[in-house]
């Protein structure tokens, strides 16, 4: 009987799992909590609910703030908002929370290292258990194309070639 041979372990493939980039410690800051009626914005007592809020429940986590009331929420009380987390989260976006989960998956991404995978073939995973937004594919393959040898999309055993470098 012939030895069952795993040609996926040996074709020297690096699969990239960009779920591995999702914020691990993300919070979300909703404004509406500390609106009057949940609507609209009485400047003294926003103030003073933001200083008697804990702040520390955001210690070292990425915030998204947002209002997911259908409110009119001045610019200066998103500062506010910053200036309290400021020194306590890693990180703010104000948006939606989907689209601040996005912003600082595509942020994880661009800080990343690309030199590991100098000169090597890389597989980005296509199916997850989290979605994974079409912008964080595109900003992977924008950072990993100057320095791989191939990135393909899909498992390593059923890709599809996105991009090779030309032999010179």
């Amino acid at each position: 009987m012939e030895a069952i041979i795993n040609k996926v372990a040996q074709s020297g493939l690096i699969t990239l799992n960009l779920e591995d980039f999702l914020p691990k410690q993300f919070m979300v800051f909703d404004m509406k909590d500390f609106l009057f009626m949940g609507l609209i914005l009485k400047e003294k007592e926003f103030r003073q609910q933001l200083q008697n809020h804990d702040w520390n429940f955001y210690q070292q986590k990425e915030v998204v703030i947002t209002c997911s009331a259908d409110a009119i929420i001045p610019v200066w009380a998103y500062m506010l908002v910053s200036s309290f987390l400021e020194g306590v989260a890693t990180g703010i976006v104000i948006n939606s929370e989907e689209k601040g989960r996005e912003a600082f998956l595509l942020k994880h991404i661009d800080q990343m290292d690309v030199m590991p995978f100098q000169d090597q073939r890389v597989v980005i995973k296509g199916c997850g258990d989290q979605p994974i937004p079409e912008s964080a594919y595109a900003l992977i393959t924008f950072k990993l194309k100057p320095v791989v040898k191939s990135i393909m999309y899909g498992e390593p055993c059923s890709t599809v070639p996105v991009y090779k470098k030309k032999s010179i």
